[in-house]
């Protein structure tokens, strides 16, 4: 069996691409830094994790997600080894997402960058309400929009 659940903090604004072809593809790709329940002097305090989503998922994380933002992910580890301009092999694994959920409020993410941003929060997106409005911290979805949604 190959399952792996992430809670963390996206270190960067997520990168979305479509595929070329027919039927384009949304290919959405992010990297959360999770923190480390136990350290060891000298040793970093997160380990991070490069991952990658698809079709709605990835218009999700595109419209939705960005640096900062914590969430909860889960899917299965992919190898994604390659080889460098030296002929030598690179060792990497990637996170192919098959759900992600949001792992606090608006209001929380508004007050807490999670140390990994550099620089401080990045700040509200489009017609996002300001944490802690009158809504609860929460964003008015359009009327229409549930069919679009990855979690139905």
């Amino acid at each position: 069996m190959n399952k792996v659940i992430l809670m963390g903090r996206l270190t960067r604004d997520p990168e979305v691409r479509y595929s070329q072809g027919a039927s384009q593809t949304a290919v959405g790709r992010f990297s959360i830094a999770v923190d480390r329940r136990f350290k060891r002097e000298g040793e970093p305090d997160a380990d991070f994790f490069n991952c990658t989503a698809f079709g709605k998922q990835a218009e999700f994380v595109e419209r939705y997600l960005h640096k900062g933002t914590k969430i909860v992910v889960s899917g299965r580890i992919q190898n994604d080894n390659y080889t460098n301009k030296d002929g030598q092999t690179v060792y990497s694994v990637r996170v192919m997402v098959e759900e992600i959920e949001f792992a606090e409020s608006k209001n929380a993410q508004g007050s807490n960058d999670g140390g990994y941003n550099n620089g401080g929060y990045a700040g509200n997106r489009g017609n996002a309400p300001a944490p802690g409005g009158a809504d609860g911290g929460f964003m008015n979805i359009p009327e229409g929009i549930e069919e679009d949604l990855p979690f139905n």
